[in-house]
């Protein structure tokens, strides 16, 4: 992997974990294209890498919600017995939401780790991304109307969540645990159906996101380090400035996208990613159909 790859593999991170277009299955077709998935050692490692390079993304969400990350630690201490931190309402807020976060993060969590060999021997390859890419597409563009009266009303904070929506946006984001799926738009969707607003619905699944992701992330560092093989796969991706890249681009475009799906959620609905994901979708089978590339395994 030379640092032009962790630019392009850190860029389209970046633009598309908080995106309602799968950043998984946009990486897999990446790496793909780049020619990085060659043989099974390469493959793992560049699978490594682009789980490690979210920790820009985390540090963008973290950046930009300082103030609501703040408030949930706050009320979590608060709940411990901590006394002094603020107004009791702010309090009593922050503890919800940080409540209602790690509820919904446990079941992809225990899926994702029960099924991880199954999931990455089955679904990890383009020929999955593309199916899940296009059913996700053509629900967005059907769904559009539906969302669209949505957006005439505020809809419910994300403080008035109780365990129970917690609970079923977890659900729909185990429908992630399929690369091309959209980890994000899982999220919004669950969030859509409980009666979050849509820039209320992309708040709780940036937040559960950094939760998600950090898991992920760590998990795929510690199991590096613990098996001894750091040497051989930073040896894989081209040492440590491909990693520098793919982590500080992955911050900035990541950023960048959160800025914009916020404002745009607000006023439209996601039908822009639906025909994204089919364009997507149909350009990689063409690309495979006249490059004579393999989609399977």
């Amino acid at each position: 992997m030379t640092p032009l790859d962790a630019w392009v593999l850190g860029m389209v991170e970046g633009i598309t974990e908080y995106l309602p277009v799968s950043s998984t299955g946009h990486l897999i077709i990446t790496s793909w294209l780049l020619g990085l998935d060659r043989t099974e050692a390469q493959r793992a490692a560049v699978g490594d890498f682009e789980i490690i390079i979210q920790g820009g993304a985390i540090l963008a969400v973290l950046g930009l919600y300082r103030a609501r990350v703040a408030q949930m630690a706050r009320g979590t201490l608060a709940r411990a017995g901590v006394r002094g931190l603020g107004a009791e309402d702010d309090m009593r807020a922050g503890w919800t939401v940080a409540r209602n976060v790690m509820i919904a993060f446990v079941p992809s969590a225990a899926l994702g780790f029960a099924a991880k060999d199954w999931i990455k021997g089955n679904l990890f390859n383009p020929a999955a991304v593309v199916a899940a890419l296009a059913v996700g597409g053509v629900a967005m563009l059907a769904m559009a109307p539906w969302q669209a009266r949505r957006l005439q009303s505020p809809g419910m904070p994300i403080e008035r969540m109780t365990a129970g929506h917690a609970l079923f946006v977890g659900l729909m984001q185990c429908l992630a645990l399929w690369p091309g799926t959209s980890r994000s738009f899982a999220t919004i969707l669950g969030g859509l159906l409980i009666g979050l607003g849509g820039v209320a619905a992309a708040e709780f699944s940036f937040l559960l996101g950094l939760v998600t992701l950090t898991a992920a992330s760590g998990y795929s560092a510690l199991k590096i380090v613990k098996a001894g093989e750091t040497d051989m796969f930073l040896a894989e991706i081209g040492g440590w400035l491909p990693l520098a890249c793919g982590l500080l681009v992955s911050w900035a475009s990541a950023a960048l996208a959160v800025d914009f799906l916020v404002r745009y959620l607000g006023k439209h609905t996601l039908a822009l990613f639906g025909w994204w994901r089919l364009a997507v979708a149909g350009a990689v089978l063409a690309a495979s159909w006249f490059l004579g590339l393999t989609l399977s395994p």
